[in-house]
């Protein structure tokens, strides 16, 4: 496909992509009068704080405009002050807390630590109002604008654990995949989390579950992304990188669709807040809110929706890298999600019922 095209040619796409993302397409819903709002996803990503803002925002924005009926972003109250600014489409809810880094921060997040209560300085405390927002959401993203903040670790870590109880999707990049590192049984065996980490943190996460690079063979590029899904008890990984590959250690895709060359931070976002949006449509698909002729079987679908949101986020950076070049900044992204999404699936809507 030419980086200055305006569509993605399946021409240019291996047999193997073609097929996939012709299994991608079904759980993908047609836009019915009889569905109502929050049908077709309700996520939120938990993350933003002072230093960042930026990524919630681009995250949940994505997961938007690709098609999720209701995108929140839980944040700290400075985050959310600012992310408010950025858009009027989002929930923006300022419950998480940090631990104090200054005096003069505001009472309620970052005040004096002695005289913060232990409404804000106690994680059990602070996940307990974010925990009854999961029974409203059906996809969690967690990471995007986290930070280390050990305050903030803590508390996702205590709302990991009530959403696994429930049995909920979640997407865990950047600063989340520190907690994966430091205590691996937070997430393994639950085959509902998806990991997206980049070439750094991809290495983190070997050494952490001793994975030496020795383990790659020669021509066998998906061997370590592999065993590290393998070590986690089959959670799916998504290791980003020129071609991305994801695996549960069991079924492993490579996602060889092109994207642009520009590495600006903030396109991580973008793809988190995709594969949220199709682990929402993969569960209104398997509730039945729309008939198929030929079923696809739950277990296969975690793995399609993670291989859709790499799909649309690639050709993203590719239309965005196509204009922008050299200057493309994670914002541009954003803006080509929809287009994105049209040059791979094309108007869903026309042929749904021939499935």
């Amino acid at each position: 496909m030419s980086s200055s095209g305006t569509t993605n040619s399946e021409a240019s796409m291996s047999s193997a992509t073609k097929e996939i993302l012709g299994r991608v397409r079904q759980l993908v819903p047609p836009m019915l009068e009889r569905f109502h709002k929050g049908q077709m996803g309700r996520v939120a990503v938990i993350g933003g704080s002072e230093d960042y803002t930026g990524a919630p925002y681009f995250s949940a924005m994505a997961s938007a405009r690709l098609g999720c009926d209701l995108s929140h972003v839980i944040c700290t109250p400075t985050a959310a002050t600012v992310i408010k600014t950025y858009s009027p489409n989002l929930m923006v809810h300022p419950l998480m807390r940090s631990l104090p880094s200054s005096p003069a921060k505001p009472a309620g997040e970052d005040s004096d630590p002695s005289t913060a209560s232990k409404h804000d300085t106690d994680p059990s405390e602070i996940a307990s109002r974010i925990i009854p927002l999961l029974s409203r959401l059906h996809v969690l993203v967690i990471g995007p604008g986290l930070g280390r903040d050990p305050l903030m670790q803590k508390t996702v870590a205590l709302v990991i654990q009530a959403a696994k109880k429930q049995n909920m999707p979640m997407v865990l990049d950047a600063d989340a995949l520190l907690l994966i590192c430091n205590d691996p049984d937070l997430v393994r065996g639950y085959q509902e989390a998806v990991l997206t980490p980049n070439v750094v943190e991809f290495e983190r996460l070997a050494k952490a579950l001793n994975i030496e690079k020795e383990v790659a063979k020669e021509g066998k590029e998906t061997d370590r992304v592999e065993r590290l899904a393998r070590e986690l008890g089959g959670v799916m990984v998504l290791q980003k990188g020129g071609k991305d590959y994801l695996s549960n250690g069991t079924v492993t895709y490579s996602v060889d669709l092109e994207g642009g060359k520009k590495r600006s931070g903030g396109q991580g976002d973008t793809l988190t807040g995709s594969i949220a949006t199709f682990l929402g449509w993969r569960k209104a698909y398997h509730e039945g809110l729309w008939d198929v002729k030929h079923k696809l079987k739950e277990e296969e679908t975690a793995g399609l929706a993670v291989f859709g949101g790499s799909a649309i986020t690639r050709e993203c950076s590719r239309l965005a890298f196509a204009k922008r070049g050299r200057s493309l900044q994670a914002s541009d992204l954003t803006d080509e999600v929809h287009t994105a999404f049209l040059n791979i699936f094309g108007e869903v809507d026309e042929d749904i019922f021939k499935l």
